[in-house]
């Protein structure tokens, strides 16, 4: 199975929408989908990732299934304790990098700039929805990995449009990368596009594939 991770267009963050460029790369992104063979279309809950979706839906002829996890994640202290950054993962992904601290590290929900902040709650949200979602398309968590329960060998594409947060902590999941590491080196671009296969075979356990990070040649 092939899974094509979109990111919203342009937003307008106060309206939950699209700004009119926006809507110029969500027709571009809909334009460049077209012939990737997609079956199904899935998108987060929030206005700019369903305005964006709609355009592939409608030149595919598909109905967006809307995926509440996938909302885009929130950050701050959770429980009034200052944070850094405000919380924000991407500033503190930069800051624990330029102290030297190890961002594959695997206890990062730990680290003190994050044991206070409530995003660890959120990326957790989408890592359980993740992997639900995953089953139901027939691919179950087993470990660290996910195993092929699907009765075809066939080669399915399904896209899911969210955002930069949900979408790094759900491919975070899928490839064993912690979100921290994935915010650093993930920067996708309005519309960017990510893909990422997992085996097809029935009964199969392997590393999932990247096959590609965070394209945007269809708005350069």
């Amino acid at each position: 199975m092939r899974i094509l991770f979109v990111r919203h267009g342009e937003p307008d963050y106060a309206r939950d929408c699209l700004t009119p460029l926006g809507e110029e790369q969500a027709g571009a992104a809909a334009a460049r989908l077209r012939d990737e063979g997609i079956e199904a279309i899935y998108t987060s809950p929030m206005g700019r990732a369903r305005q964006t979706a709609e355009e592939t839906a409608k030149i595919l002829g598909l109905e967006p299934i809307v995926l509440d996890f996938m909302h885009e994640i929130h950050w701050g202290s959770a429980d009034g304790t200052p944070v850094f950054a405000d919380g924000h993962p991407w500033h503190i992904a930069d800051e624990m990098a330029s102290q030297g601290w190890d961002l594959t590290d695997r206890g990062w929900k730990s680290h003190p700039f994050f044991v206070h902040n409530r995003a660890v709650e959120e990326v957790e949200k989408v890592e359980r929805g993740i992997d639900g979602w995953l089953a139901s398309l027939g691919y179950e968590r087993e470990g660290a990995y996910y195993r092929c329960v699907r009765e075809d060998e066939e080669q399915h594409t399904v896209a899911l449009f969210s955002h930069g947060g949900s979408s790094s902590a759900a491919m975070g999941r899928i490839l064993n990368l912690p979100f921290p590491y994935m915010c650093a080196v993930l920067h996708l671009p309005f519309t960017g596009i990510t893909v990422i296969r997992l085996d097809r075979h029935p009964g199969s356990l392997r590393l999932p594939v990247l096959e590609l990070a965070g394209d945007g040649k269809h708005i350069q």
